[in-house]
């Protein structure tokens, strides 16, 4: 069996990309017989300061003893078939841990990614975060790669741009053992919940509902939960904050009676591959969605949730979800039913497979 090398950011359960894009898979790569690592380039203690203010040092040495710990990988290298890197091997500076995989040492690189991570995130003020970051490299890498694994079409198609194995591999999670509980929507004891999930990076996200809340709690009683890594502290009336947690995640998102997922139109969040929709929809949560990239895919019209272009239509999508109890049970219903057919890694399992093939 051919013996994999999964190079990723950081420890196991602390990224999102990394949990479900490769974490999952452990299971079914080791019942089928492969044998696999996997080497990080943060160190587990600095993820709970990496984006906070301050702490300047601790994250200069963090850095440094990422590169010393990519730089030590390249003399492992040799005894791996495939090596499989989620978004980036280093999180700065051009593509070398890429460069000598491929060219000096030959090896069979993986490329898998989830976001437009080829868009810059930095400000328009931000030249030097832009240049250090080095956008450029993700089509030197795909150029490079012996397949491409991308999140959605989107991706696919710039991807395809620069490769001619490009794989769609959608984002999935595990509706057996994790994501395998539905949500109770009979409960009357408690107020209706709208939710959300997310990082701090896309709580901007958020504003585009914030109006059409505002409208919606002046005629009903609801709370809005928002479960991140940073609290927003939105300006609604029942507004709820939960701090993210592994632990709680599948707990806390069963709080939810409807979830949401809104998104600007741009390039970035076109590469957006709806994971907040899958992890609702998983639970039999019905959802609200802007109807960008992948979205549109996911979520089927008046069937297992809502589309919004607009306020109004937030508001009247989100309207129906609030009055009305047995059709959040119903497209619940549906919406477990896709994510079930598509989106899970039973679904999903021989097209992972492939990758290493």
């Amino acid at each position: 069996m051919p013996k994999i090398l999964f190079v990723v950011s950081f420890p196991k359960k602390l990224h999102s990309s990394a949990r479900f894009r490769v974490e999952l898979y452990e299971k079914l790569l080791d019942d089928n017989g492969y044998l696999h690592d996997t080497a990080y380039f943060w160190g587990p203690g600095i993820y709970g300061i990496l984006y906070e203010k301050g702490n300047t040092f601790a994250k200069v040495i963090g850095m440094m003893a990422g590169f010393l710990r990519r730089m030590l990988l390249l003399f492992k290298i040799r005894k791996y078939d495939y090596i499989f890197i989620l978004r980036e091997s280093t999180p700065i500076g051009p593509p070398f841990f890429e460069w000598i995989c491929s060219k000096i040492l030959r090896k069979k690189l993986i490329y898998d990614f989830d976001d437009a991570i080829w868009v810059s995130q930095a400000s328009a003020n931000n030249s030097i975060a832009k240049l250090v970051k080095a956008t450029w490299k993700v089509g030197r890498i795909c150029k490079w790669s012996y397949k491409v694994s991308v999140g959605n079409e989107y991706l696919y198609d710039y991807a395809s741009r620069h490769s001619n194995n490009v794989v769609l591999n959608p984002t999935c999670v595990d509706t057996v053992h994790v994501h395998n509980k539905i949500k109770d929507q009979n409960t009357i004891s408690k107020k209706t919940v709208i939710g959300w999930t997310g990082s701090f990076s896309t709580l901007k996200f958020l504003n585009n509902i914030l109006e059409a809340l505002q409208e919606l709690e002046k005629k009903y009683d609801f709370v809005f939960l928002v479960i991140a890594d940073q609290d927003p502290q939105l300006l609604l009336k029942n507004f709820l904050f939960k701090q993210w947690s592994e632990a709680s995640e599948i707990d806390d998102l069963l709080e939810c009676n409807i979830g949401v997922m809104p998104l600007n139109d741009d390039e970035y969040a076109k590469g957006k591959c709806g994971f907040k929709l899958i992890q609702f929809m998983a639970l039999g949560i019905p959802v609200a969605a802007s109807p960008v990239g992948v979205n549109e895919k996911i979520v089927d019209e008046g069937v297992n949730g809502f589309l919004c272009r607009s306020k109004e239509e937030w508001v009247n999508a989100l309207k129906k979800l609030l009055e009305d109890t047995n059709l959040r049970k119903q497209m619940g219903i549906n919406g477990r039913k896709k994510i079930e057919q598509f989106y899970s890694v039973e679904s999903n399992a021989n097209n992972f497979l492939q990758l290493f093939s």
